[in-house]
This record gives structure tokens, C-alpha cells and sequence, in this order.
């Protein structure tokens, strides 16, 4: 792992925020987050000389507030009662994979023993050109190790047998493996983010990734020199996947009056003006509060293929067989009845495919964006968020309470306090009344919470649950406050990457079956070659 040892962690706890250094260090975290998740001696160092220029503020300073009311409302927001929406299941495990790409830490690839402190802790790059896949390229000594010897193919990972179902190459990702070290080091993925490999959605979906830039690569032809195949079909996949964002992810998750606002119309609050070449700032704002609406896509059962259907695909089955919050069931390699049946996770019939359409009742739908979470977040495996055994089964492991004390750590700005700087900077937003954030549609009930507790949480509402409970009353969708920072957020990110739509407005897609159109679905189709035994290999 280079210099940094640490396990993967789901989330940072401290931050160095533009002209304000460090904010919400350890010690600030009261009992809501462990201070062993804290950094380390030399972390500290790295973090006093880090250079101000990754996360920034685009809103004012807020309020924190008491435990016991963040208590009360992570517990209401666990307390189960999700209701289903129409947006394909994928899409949540492909937005914690667009998370990864934008936090992506490059130490742990990039500067291999030659690091200085400041790097050490702000070496991310906050633009969606597929870091987490690609580290620092093939050429980079540390990086090199994901790719295969012609320096332009990544290494594909191998499953293992299990029972009937045959080991397959390309349907895991690749693993540390060799005959030395412990076998959970040996289980270790061997791919730039280890968070990739923190349950099996997502890192299913990293592999599925992985073989779409090999059959970039073979497409290339044999005209194109092989000191250029790497770099040409990167910028291949970036456009491909930033178009793929745009058009079939972002409408699906927010209004679709706000994607179309900020891609023609341009930004008024995420660095306005910026020079499209200049590394962006990561808004607080985005990854601390309005991005993280994908807790409450997750679903707590899931018919994931055909040897666990109708539900057997638990939640904590899919942390279980992973690398980073689990174990792989005791496997070297994901065991081979594990493999998902992305059939069951997008839905190919409304590209064209409709022969790629799962059995009755088998489609997995992700759960409606609002103020509520499955159980099983309530109880995070510890292994997703760097905890110790103490931590099991208490408040630090509940993925609500987490995000909320980590807000209130760095002082994150309410809802309130964003809907009144959006609307000075001219954007028409409504602030949410005290009843409408009170009562909800179907989400999270407050009665838990005394009169005058309700009062302070109503007055400084946390950003994470205002963006929460605006998608609640908007039937699923994030719009208002949320929806402005994250489309804004995701616009910068795609303006600064070194491949950009946003730079070039005349590239369309060439990968898709139908000009100018490419969804999730058409980047699966193209990975798997358009063959049904490859997109769902356990069969129905």
C-alpha cells in the first residue's frame, strides 16, 4: 500500500479546508466519531503543511449540534420503512463508485516512499478522469502494477470455484494473491482504491470497469502504435463515462431542469468563472452533505443472480464478500456463485436489448432518495469505516450518525444557511418550512425528539438531511439545495479533468448502438460484448 497503511476508510474525519487549515480533527469528535479513527503523529505534520487548495467551503459556516439529538434523529433515520423507487439498483453502487473517482487518494499510488507530508494527505484529485481506475498510469512505478505487461490492458482479476459454478477470469477484480503475507493481505485487492473493493456492488462494478477500458484498448486497432493504445483509449473511456454521467446518471438522481440548467448555463456556486484548467476545490458541501444521497438508495435484500435470488443477496452478504469489509466467505478470490447478473441491476431493454431481461421479479430497484436507511446501516461492518471491536453494534457504526457528526465536526453549513447563498447568487430556490422538514413524505419521523430539541434541529437543519428530505417531497428526486451543489459539483469536476466533455461540447458517443446515446447499460453491453453468458454467467 506505498506509505500509508491505514485500512480503507468509508469516510475522512479530518479535513484541511481552504483558508481555514485543519477542521474537525479527532479530538472535535466528542463520542460521535473514535478518535483511533483519527490520523496519525505524522499525518498531523503533513496536515499543518498542506497546501490550501482541495477541500473549500462554498457556503458560510454552521452550527453543531448536541449528540443527542444527531443521536435521535440517526435512529429515526435507521428505523426501517423504505420505500421503493424506479431508478435501477446499479445506479447506487455506480454513484459510490463516481464518490471514489472524485476523493481519490493518490498518494497510495502515485508517490510510492517519495512523499512530502503535505502530499501525503492532500494528494486527491477531485475530477471525474477514473483515478480510482487507472492510479497514476502504467508508466508510474507504483501504478504499473495494475496493468498488464503491455502497458496499455489493466489486470483482470480470477473468481474461485465454487461447487458447480467454474472459476472465470474478468469477473472479480485482481488480488494481491502470492505465497507470502496473511490471507487477508492476500485478498487484498490490487486496484488503486481500496474502497472499491468495500462491499461487492461496487466492486463488481470497478471490475465491470475494468474490462470496458480492455475492450477500448482491443477496439483500438492494430494502426494505433502501442506506445500510444494506453493514453488513447483513456480519453476514450473518460469522455464515454462523463457522457454516461451526465445524460443517464445525474437525470435519474436530480431534477432534471438542474442538470440542464448548469451544463448550458453554467455554474454559480461551485468556483464560478474558475479556470477550466485549474484543479477544482472539493465543496464540503458536496462530500460531506448533499452526494452522500445514496445511504438511502441502498437496499437491505437484493436478488443478485441466480444461485441467491428473490432477496438471498442480503446487505450484509455483499459487505461479507468483499475485500475490504469482509473475508470473500474464506476465498482467495470472489467465490464464483457471487458473480452479479447486471440483468438483475439495469435494465437492457430500454437500450434496445429486451432478450437481456431478468426473470419475473427479479429486478432490483434501489430504494426512493429520502430521510430514511435500511437497517443494516445502523450496524456498518467495522471493517467499512476503519473501526475496532469496540465499536461493533454502538452508535460509531451507524452510517446516519456518522455522517451527521461528521458535519457538525466541521461546522457544515445547514440547509437554511445554502438555500439563502443560492438564492443571492441567483439561483430560485425555496428554503423548506419547519413543517415540511417536521413531517416529510413518508421519510424519517422526529417524534423522538422533545419540543425544544425539535426546535433547534427545525432552525439549523443538517445539510445531508435538508438535501434528504427535499428529494422526499420531490418524489425521490434531489432538487432545490441538493440537487444545485451536486450537479454544479460534478460540472467542475468533468470541466477540470484532462479528457472533458464540458471542454468539448462537440464529442459524442461512439460506443453505444444509437448515435449520441450511451447509458450505464450501453457501457455493460459494450464490457461484456453484448452476450448474455458474460452479463449474467450463473444463467436465470
Amino acid at each position: 500500500m506505498g506509505v500509508d497503511e491505514r485500512p480503507a476508510r468509508h469516510g475522512r474525519d479530518v479535513f484541511f479546508i481552504e483558508g481555514e487549515g485543519v477542521v474537525g480533527q479527532p479530538a472535535d469528535a466528542g463520542d460521535g466519531v473514535s478518535a483511533r479513527a483519527g490520523v496519525t503523529a505524522r499525518s498531523g505534520v503533513a496536515l499543518r503543511a498542506a497546501p490550501t487548495f482541495r477541500f473549500a467551503r462554498i457556503g458560510p459556516k454552521g452550527k453543531k449540534l448536541p449528540d443527542a439529538i444527531l443521536r435521535k434523529v440517526a435512529q429515526a433515520m435507521t428505523s426501517g420503512g423504505q420505500r421503493d423507487d424506479n431508478i435501477p439498483a446499479g445506479f447506487t453502487y455506480l454513484g459510490q463508485f463516481v464518490d471514489h473517482d472524485l476523493t481519490f487518494d493518490k498518494t497510495l499510488v502515485a508517490f510510492g516512499d517519495q512523499i512530502s507530508p503535505a502530499e501525503l494527505v492532500q494528494g486527491r484529485s477531485p475530477t471525474l478522469d477514473l483515478d480510482s481506475l487507472y492510479g497514476a498510469g502504467p508508466l508510474d512505478p507504483v501504478s504499473s502494477e495494475f496493468y498488464e505487461a503491455d502497458k496499455a490492458r489493466l489486470k483482470v482479476g480470477k473468481t474461485t470455484k465454487s461447487g458447480p459454478d467454474k472459476a472465470r477470469v474478468g469477473f472479480d477484480v485482481p488480488r494481491v494473491g502470492g505465497t507470502t503475507g496473511s490471507a487477508a493481505d492476500k485478498r487484498k485487492a490490487k486496484i488503486p482504491d481500496l474502497r472499491n473493493d468495500e462491499n461487492l456492488a461496487v466492486a463488481q462494478h470497478h471490475a465491470a470497469m475494468i474490462r470496458f477500458h480492455n475492450r477500448v484498448v482491443g477496439a483500438l486497432g492494430a494502426g494505433v502504435p502501442p506506445a500510444e493504445r494506453f493514453e488513447k483509449a483513456r480519453r476514450r473511456v473518460v469522455l464515454h463515462y462523463q457522457w454516461m454521467l451526465k445524460t443517464d446518471y445525474l437525470p435519474r438522481i436530480c431534477d432534471s431542469a438542474v442538470v440542464t440548467d448548469v451544463f448550458t448555463g453554467g455554474r454559480k456556486v461551485v468556483e464560478p468563472g474558475a479556470d477550466p484548467f485549474s484543479m477544482p476545490k472539493m465543496p464540503v458541501e458536496f462530500s460531506i452533505g448533499a452526494f452522500r444521497l445514496g445511504h438511502s438508495m441502498v437496499r437491505e435484500l437484493y436478488a443478485w443472480n441466480a444461485v441467491f435470488p428473490s432477496g438471498a443477496g442480503a446487505l450484509e452478504l455483499l459487505f461479507t464478500f468483499s475485500g475490504t469489509s469482509g473475508n470473500l466467505g474464506g476465498d482467495p478470490t470472489l467465490p464464483s456463485n457471487w458473480i452479479a447478473d447486471w440483468r438483475r441491476l439495469y435494465r437492457f431493454a430500454q437500450i434496445g436489448r429486451p432478450d437481456l431481461k431478468p426473470p419475473r421479479g427479479e429486478f432490483n430497484v434501489a430504494h426512493r432518495i429520502d430521510t430514511r436507511l435500511v437497517d443494516p446501516l445502523a450496524a456498518l461492518p467495522i471493517g467499512s469505516f476503519g473501526g475496532v471491536l469496540a465499536d461493533q453494534g454502538t452508535m460509531r457504526a451507524n452510517l446516519a450518525f456518522r455522517n451527521l457528526v461528521r458535519a457538525g465536526m466541521i461546522r457544515l453549513a445547514s440547509g437554511q444557511q445554502m438555500a439563502t447563498l443560492l438564492r443571492s447568487k441567483g439561483v430560485p430556490v425555496t428554503t423548506l418550512s419547519k413543517a415540511q422538514l417536521r413531517d416529510g413524505s413518508g421519510g424519517a419521523e422526529l417524534s423522538a425528539l422533545s419540543a425544544a430539541q425539535l426546535d433547534v434541529f427545525l432552525a439549523d437543519t443538517p445539510l445531508w438531511f435538508y438535501c434528504l428530505r427535499e428529494a422526499e417531497l420531490n418524489g425521490g428526486r434531489l432538487t432545490g439545495v441538493g440537487a444545485r451543489i451536486v450537479v454544479e459539483t460534478i460540472h467542475r469536476a468533468m470541466e477540470a479533468s484532462v479528457h472533458s466533455i464540458v471542454r468539448n461540447p462537440d464529442f459524442r458517443p461512439s460506443l453505444g448502438a444509437v448515435a449520441d446515446r450511451f447509458r450505464m447499460a450501453d457501457l455493460l453491453l459494450f464490457a461484456f460484448e453484448g452476450k448474455e453468458n458474460l452479463l449474467a454467467p450463473l444463467g436465470n
